[in-house]
C-alpha cells in the first residue's frame, strides 16, 4: 500500500510539473520575454526568439522525462496492483501527451529552427505575405495547438487521480 501511494504522488508531482511548466511558460514567460527583448532596438525580438526557444527546448527534455516517468508509475502500479481505474485510458493519455511533446520538440521545433537559421532576423521583421514568416506563423501555431495535448491531458490526469 505505501508504494501505491508513492507512485501515485510521484504521477502525480510529474504531472504537476510538466502542465505547470507548459502554462507558466505560455501564459508567463514567453509574453514577458518578448514584451521586455523586443523593447531593445536593435534585433530585440531575434534575441527573444532565441532565449524562448532554448527555454522551450529544454524544458522539452523536462516533458520528456515527465512523459517516460509517468508512464513508469502507471506500469509500475499495474504490476504491483491494483491496476488505476481506467488504466488503459490513462497509459494511453500519457503515451498520446509524450508523443504530442516529443514531436512539438523535435519535428515542429526542429523546423521553426531551421526558419529562423535561415532568415536570420526576426520573422515578425519580415513583409506579412514573406512565405518564410507565413511559415513560421504556421508553425508556431501548431507548436501551441500541439502543447495543449499535454496540457489537457495532464488536467484529465489529475482529475481522476484526485478521485480515485
Amino acid at each position: 500500500m505505501t508504494e501505491m501511494l508513492a507512485l501515485r504522488f510521484v504521477a502525480l508531482v510529474t504531472i504537476v510539473i510538466w502542465v505547470g511548466g507548459l502554462l507558466a511558460l505560455g501564459a508567463v514567460a514567453a509574453p514577458a520575454i518578448f514584451d521586455v527583448l523586443g523593447l531593445q532596438p536593435d534585433h530585440g525580438r531575434l534575441l527573444a526568439g532565441a532565449l524562448f526557444g532554448e527555454i522551450l527546448r529544454r524544458f522539452h527534455l523536462v516533458s520528456y522525462a515527465a512523459g517516460v516517468l509517468l508512464l513508469g508509475t502507471l506500469m509500475l502500479r499495474r504490476v504491483l496492483g491494483p491496476p488505476p481505474r481506467r488504466f488503459a485510458w490513462r497509459a494511453g493519455l500519457a503515451t498520446l501527451m509524450l508523443a504530442a511533446s516529443v514531436y512539438s520538440g523535435v519535428v515542429v521545433a526542429g523546423r521553426i529552427a531551421q526558419i529562423q537559421r535561415e532568415i536570420g532576423v526576426a520573422p515578425s521583421s519580415l513583409p506579412e505575405g514573406d512565405p518564410r514568416r507565413v511559415e513560421f506563423g504556421r508553425l508556431h501555431g501548431i507548436s501551441t495547438a500541439i502543447e495543449l495535448v499535454p496540457i489537457l491531458g495532464g488536467l484529465m490526469l489529475i482529475y481522476w487521480e484526485i478521485k480515485e
